[in-house]
């Protein structure tokens, strides 16, 4: 298995350094040859969404790495990752970004940087009681189609929704707990 991480800005390391110690191979996608390589799977970091969705455009990756998402790629999106695959913001459509899951999301939703958390919550089939981080997180705010599964919510908010080959948490798990992780490997990506 060879993972691919998007590695223009954010917290990719983590997800890195996660999926060695489950003895899983990775790759950083810099600029467009390197989406080129063989792989498995994707990984969408937490870090600034706009930041990210623009470095995607400048470098010719939006669209193939879209498409391949589309196509079946399995993907796994935490925090601004989350942000990127949505279809809707706040009831809009989502313009500049991937918009490939039926989610409408709510960008920085506790906040900002003094409204990061920590909390403990059941993540369907995987953990009644997984450790989550949130970092100016965004949650989601509705599903736009039944093909969204909700796997958690905290305080009423989804926080981790899957809808076929993708997987997408608010929080971060790749600083706490590889169980996600592991999961979407042997579950998704297979």
């Amino acid at each position: 298995m060879r993972i691919a991480v998007l590695a223009l800005q954010g917290a990719f390391i983590e997800h890195e350094q996660m999926l060695s110690r489950l003895g899983i191979d990775t790759f950083e996608i810099r600029q467009l040859s390197d989406w080129q390589q063989p792989k498995d799977g994707l990984i969408l970091p937490g870090g600034e969404s706009t930041v990210q969705a623009r470095l995607m455009r400048e470098l010719g990756l939006m669209e193939p790495i879209r498409q391949d998402i589309l196509d079946g790629l399995p993907v796994f999106a935490t925090c601004a990752g989350l942000i990127l695959l949505a279809k809707q913001e706040d009831g809009k459509p989502r313009t500049g970004a991937l918009g490939v899951m039926d989610i409408d999301v709510r960008r920085n939703a506790y906040g900002r940087q003094l409204g990061s958390f920590n909390a403990k919550g059941e993540v369907k089939g995987i953990a009644p009681d997984f450790p989550m981080t949130f970092i100016r997180a965004p949650y989601i705010h509705k599903a736009l189609s039944p093909d969204v599964e909700i796997l958690s919510t905290v305080d009423d908010h989804i926080v981790a929704a899957r809808q076929g080959n993708i997987l997408a948490t608010a929080f971060h798990p790749e600083l706490d707990d590889e169980r996600l992780h592991q999961w979407w490997c042997t579950e998704i990506v297979r």
